[in-house]
């Protein structure tokens, strides 16, 4: 999941503005390719397997994962399929959704499952895999999951409020599941313009037809789904 300063401000927080700094690229960080939905959306619907033992596969995921989410500023969230390994596993940045704070460094949580969520809202998403799209989804503002930590013990974690939108937003793509699929319609999803006195102008997608470089070419799977035709 990704957030967008200039598209977050219209929905949730007013006018937060960039306050993260930036972060260092180490040179033994392994940063991997994102894939994009408009280049291999087939990639993006598998569905990912359990981690059957924690061992060095899972450790080399986690940090994979990690390095890969640091390396994009705007990046709150990320699962193992957006990187082109088919295992449950996703790290995820608590904190987002405090205005002018920095979000917490990843924390990685493997074959994660939700054992109860709660209090489903609207709410603003975004993802590394749309670069340049966002939308307005439903999601549970309570989770409680279940799960192993990075170290590879039990974990039980309640999340709420928005860092309970990235949890869920990621444990989705571990199903094959992607945001354009809990927008209601075309319309919850925009692409954010300049309008002539430079403030960030949100446009809907059925507006922005031709407008946004992301545009997807439909496979019949992301149909199949009954997700919106982008």
């Amino acid at each position: 999941m990704k957030l967008d300063h200039a598209a977050w401000a219209p929905n949730r927080l007013g006018h937060r503005r960039a306050t993260g700094r930036i972060r260092e690229v180490k040179e033994k960080m392994t940063i991997r390719s994102i894939v994009l939905y408009r280049d291999d959306p087939e990639t993006l619907r598998k569905v990912s397997e359990p981690f059957q033992a924690f061992g060095p596969e899972a450790r080399r995921l986690i940090r994979d994962l990690k390095d890969t989410l640091n390396a994009h500023q705007d990046g709150i969230g990320l699962a193992a399929p957006q990187i082109s390994v088919h295992k449950r596993a996703i790290v995820v940045r608590e904190g987002a959704g405090v205005e002018g704070a920095e979000p917490e460094p990843p924390m990685a949580i493997v074959n994660p499952e939700i054992i109860q969520a709660s209090n489903p809202k609207r709410d603003f998403d975004g993802c590394l895999s749309f670069p340049g799209l966002y939308g307005e989804t439903v999601r549970p503002h309570a989770i409680h999951l279940r799960g192993l930590d990075e170290e590879g013990r039990p974990l039980k974690r309640r999340f709420e409020g928005f860092d309970a939108v990235v949890v869920h937003h990621e444990i989705d793509h571990l199903d094959g599941i992607l945001f354009i699929d809990r927008a209601r319609s075309a319309e919850d999803l925009y692409i954010i313009e300049l309008d002539e006195d430079g403030q960030p102008l949100r446009v809907p997608l059925p507006a922005a037809v031709g407008r946004w470089q992301g545009e997807p070419r439909v496979s019949s799977s992301a149909s199949a789904r009954g997700g919106p035709t982008l």
